[in-house]
């Protein structure tokens, strides 16, 4: 894929096929599976605070569902592309099956920037956007949740409307809605806790005790803040972690080497995960240009912001110290950085291993609210730690005992569950 623009689907398409072809998976199966069972291309007016009219347009991906109902996010942004969609749902597919949830993968998004929309123009989008779906989405056939730039009150906006429209009350519908209206305890930590119950494991495999280990971090969004709170509970020291800028449209790294104080950061940070930089400095960071992240001197690194940042070229930058990379986000490992990655003997827990807490939460808030019965905080992520605690075991065992790379590993736990599902449903 080098020069040409990274295309995240056919990242996700090339990771397949190459496990494809070591699992020996018949043609058929392999056509049905690397492409979406359907896509949805869509407009949405608008009418803005200033009286104009103004057209977004959305997207929703069903990639697979033989395991179950589509499950996936919504993310917003200005960036948004069908292909980075289709890439998400098609990773989400594996994501429920590494976990063994009976979930398939969907995606979904809308091209815009909630940095310059009012709430009332946000909630115009996510309104306009369940009634452009509203007939190819529900409880029992794609569950959204949210993503980048989205958060519980979109969830709410667009459970309403889909109630409205259907006629009665489905709060499983959606999740990652507000505790106390559907939501579940637990939710907003899953994802960053659930990448660090495979840090802890993969450290435990090691021999290598949390408290002695250094991290950085890349994202200061939901997933890394809370990653680095539970990381600090088991001792680890986090010395950097990089932020975008929204006023300078770029990212800083923020490094503190006697460590990161989470709760200090965070009181200047905007609430779509920007350190204010100013403010940083004086509390005492050296400020680094957005990359220097990845070139630390730490046992750990945990991209946990957008796709494609460990590349071929970025990776040739990572530290000898570095013993795990672990992927708080979604395919942010090129194949030519896997290359480099798996040369030099890095242990990588796969995004779609590591960050699965958050669908795995997403996957008990659905049943908590279909039964219409709700558990305590600490049973949701008691059971969110044996699930992760179970997949990570289990992509391990495989990847030494068939002596593979462990995103190899994970997929060809995934792509046989998928499979054995699309086979006994005679789909193929």
């Amino acid at each position: 894929m080098a020069g040409k623009a990274f295309n995240p689907f056919e990242m996700a398409q090339a990771q397949f096929d190459k496990v494809a072809e070591q699992i020996g998976l018949d043609e058929g199966t392999r056509e049905l599976l690397r492409n979406p069972l359907r896509q949805f291309h869509f407009s949405i007016p608008v009418r803005m605070d200033d009286g104009t009219v103004k057209v977004f347009q959305g997207f929703r991906v069903q990639h697979n569902d033989a395991r179950g109902p589509s499950k996936g996010g919504i993310r917003f942004h200005p960036q948004e592309t069908v292909d980075t969609v289709k890439a998400l749902a098609t990773w989400m597919t594996w994501k429920c099956a590494v976990v063994d949830i009976p979930l398939g993968g969907g995606k979904g998004g809308v091209i815009c920037d909630p940095h310059n929309l009012s709430m009332r123009e946000q909630e115009q989008i996510c309104r306009g956007w369940v009634r452009q779906m509203a007939k190819n989405v529900g409880p029992l056939n794609d569950v959204p949740a949210p993503d980048v730039m989205t958060n519980s009150q979109h969830m709410l906006w667009m459970l309403d409307e889909y109630e409205q429209i259907s006629g009665y009350k489905a709060p499983g519908f959606i999740t990652g809605k507000p505790v106390g209206m559907g939501g579940s305890l637990g939710r907003t930590e899953a994802t960053g806790y659930g990448v660090i119950y495979t840090v802890r494991e993969a450290l435990k495999e090691k021999n290598i005790d949390p408290a002695t280990t250094t991290a950085s971090f890349q994202g200061f969004g939901n997933v890394a803040q809370y990653a680095i709170r539970l990381y600090n509970e088991l001792g680890g020291t986090v010395v950097a972690v990089s932020s975008w800028d929204q006023g300078d449209q770029t990212s800083y790294t923020f490094r503190k080497t006697v460590g990161v104080n989470i709760d200090e950061l965070l009181a200047v940070t905007d609430r779509f995960g920007g350190i204010d930089k100013a403010k940083a400095k004086e509390l005492g960071y050296e400020v680094l240009e957005g990359g220097a992240w990845i070139e630390q001197d730490v046992d750990i690194l945990i991209p946990a912001a957008l796709e494609n940042q460990v590349t071929g070229e970025t990776s040739k930058k990572i530290s000898d110290k570095v013993k795990i990379v672990a992927e708080g986000a979604n395919g942010p490992t090129t194949p030519e950085a896997d290359v480099e990655l798996e040369r030099r003997g890095i242990f990588v827990v796969p995004d779609f291993l590591a960050n699965a807490g958050g669908v795995t939460c997403s996957y008990f808030e659905q049943v908590q609210c279909n039964m219409n019965y709700f558990w305590t905080r600490e049973e949701v992520l008691t059971k969110l730690d044996e699930k992760m605690t179970t997949a990570f075991k289990a992509v391990s065992e495989l990847s030494r005992k068939k002596k593979l790379y462990m995103r190899d590993a994970a997929y060809a736990i995934s792509i046989n569950r998928v499979a054995q599902a699309c086979k006994d449903r005679g789909w193929c």
